[in-house]
């Protein structure tokens, strides 16, 4: 059996139109209209190829029944959601099952092709695949409840932010706070904005992430402020707006064909921002009072960090690779194969992504079909004092417990 990975199709499976097939997800800068996949973790365009047999459909099966692949179309094309199941069952295997030498890069070859067939001997189906909110984990239903009293609260107590963001009058993809939608069938990222009012000319990746996704949590550490090492072509830097927007699947690095990569963005009018106007490296009751951005925003969007090492947001949320949270509430350390740059993503080095493709292959594999978007919620870490089911500094806790890994 052949190696099969990002591009691979079954004979006589290879679509048509190929820039059709891709237009969904290659809608802008440099992949617009191109007619090959992005495998961003090899830093390479790979173009539909054909491989003997079924293998793909087989591989596509196999994560729909095991539980990695439930939107998937079974259609003999490994695309960006098959690229993106089989990392999660990698990812799964590596994890939960304890194999330390699996690395979740995506590719079919004979090692994960090995636990394939032990999982289609025996049946198995994946926690991950069985969770729904109908059973979701206490912590799941904590964090709605923190979403739903947060949203009430607001809706009370009007800070200047949530007034300004009512009052603002274009079409955005900032939510005001009515229309805060926490549905548990949508999927959500949190953001918990820490000591954003500190002047710190190189900030830190010192924030946390929450994915609530089918009743499960999963958390991530990076920065959900600029740093202004990154930002040295203005004073200003911008910092996103509390509250609630609405984010689509898409790309970062989007004029460069040597960089693009997976990321999340602005769904389709852009967000809303404040400016850091008196430079002073910092988001200020002094940039409050200037005011939000006159227009929406399109590039602030939700991408990959390294391994933590610098924060690379020029005004973007951002995540680290080199670890994450389980939703068994276990640390789980990616940082022997997660990239430390764009220069170690490709075929010599072997690394990913890391936390950062298990966050994006999540969003990607179980969104519900025809859906296309997430809500991601930025609130300040202050935000977590309405909830007193959460451990006092749960933030700076949790960010500790995954930057202590070797």
């Amino acid at each position: 059996m052949s190696t099969i990975f990002l591009g691979s199709c079954d004979i006589g499976k290879k679509p048509t139109n190929t820039k059709e097939f891709l237009a969904p997800y290659h809608y802008l800068g440099v992949l617009k209209g191109t007619k090959s996949f992005r495998d961003d973790d090899r830093s390479k365009w790979r173009r539909f190829r054909e491989v003997a047999g079924n293998e793909v459909t087989d591989l596509q099966q196999f994560l729909f029944k095991a539980g990695f692949m439930p939107r998937g179309v079974i259609d003999g094309v490994f695309d960006y959601v098959t690229q993106a199941s089989t990392r999660l069952f990698q990812e799964y295997v590596r994890t939960i099952e304890g194999e330390i030498n699996m690395i979740p890069d995506g590719i079919i070859g004979p090692f994960t092709r090995k636990h394939i067939d032990r999982w289609k001997a025996s049946g198995k189906v994946s926690e991950w695949g069985q969770a729904t909110t109908s059973n979701a984990s206490e912590e799941y239903k904590k964090w709605m409840n923190i979403l739903q009293k947060t949203k009430t609260h607001y809706q009370n107590n009007h800070n200047a932010i949530v007034s300004q963001i009512a009052l603002f009058n274009k079409i955005s993809d900032t939510r005001k706070v009515k229309d805060w939608d926490f549905n548990p069938n949508e999927i959500h990222l949190i953001g918990i904005r820490r000591a954003q009012d500190v002047s710190k000319r190189k900030r830190d990746n010192d924030d946390i992430f929450i994915l609530l996704i089918n009743g499960m949590v999963f958390k991530f550490w990076g920065s959900t402020d600029p740093s202004q090492t990154m930002a040295a072509d203005r004073s200003d830097e911008a910092f996103l707006v509390e509250g609630q927007h609405k984010y689509r699947f898409g790309w970062h690095k989007i004029s460069s064909e040597a960089k693009v990569y997976r990321a999340l963005r602005p769904y389709q009018h852009g967000v809303l921002v404040f400016r850091d106007r008196d430079d002073d490296n910092a988001l200020t009751k002094a940039d409050l009072l200037h005011g939000i951005d006159a227009k929406p925003n399109n590039t602030i969007n939700i991408h990959w960090s390294g391994i933590g090492e610098s924060n690379w947001s020029a005004g973007c949320q951002v995540l680290v690779g080199k670890s994450y949270i389980n939703h068994l509430d276990r640390v789980i350390d990616c940082s022997g194969f997660a990239a430390k740059n764009y220069s170690t993503l490709n075929d010599i080095n072997g690394k990913t992504k890391g936390a950062y493709n298990l966050c994006a292959d999540l969003i990607l594999s179980f969104a519900k079909p025809g859906v296309d978007y997430i809500y991601y919620t930025l609130g300040r870490e202050s935000s977590l004092d309405l909830d007193t089911n959460l451990m006092p500094n749960y933030a700076s806790v949790m960010l500790n417990k995954m930057k202590k890994v070797e």
